[in-house]
């Protein structure tokens, strides 16, 4: 084989491993989650965080320590944790399962219709009905 052979074969199996359905999917996926954490991140900081400021003074504990251990940064990144999830959880999960509940619900209240039957799976019932009458049973 030559190179440009080796390398025509190489480039068909990375085009192959890119088109796959995964792939594209796990792109999107990623594009749409780094949007979507810009949106969180702002609803934390523009919103969440100033009203907790205006409530109980500004939440910072950068400034406690325990010995060496600067246990105040530990503790705002835990209360950071804490305040993304509960805006992803109420403002995203939350309404989300209330839709698909809604969504559920709403298809359990009318069952959908069985699809008809196709006409060569009528004409084989046909055909074995007609076979069991002309055989007696052994």
């Amino acid at each position: 084989m030559n190179l440009k052979e080796n390398l025509g074969g190489v480039l068909e199996e990375f085009k192959t491993f890119i088109m796959k359905g995964n792939a594209v999917d796990l792109a999107v996926a990623v594009v749409i989650g780094a949007s979507f954490k810009t949106i969180v991140d702002s609803v934390v900081a523009d919103l969440i965080t100033p009203l907790i400021g205006w409530m109980g003074g500004q939440p910072d504990f950068s400034r406690v320590y325990l010995g060496p251990l600067a246990i105040g940064k530990f503790i705002n990144a835990v209360v950071a944790f804490l305040i993304l999830g509960a805006v992803v959880f109420f403002l995203v999960v939350k309404p989300m399962n209330t839709l698909l509940s809604f969504a559920k619900k709403k298809a359990e209240e009318k069952p959908a219709e069985p699809a008809p039957l196709p006409e060569d799976i009528k004409l084989l019932m046909e055909i074995r009905d007609l076979l069991k009458a002309q055989k007696p049973p052994v």
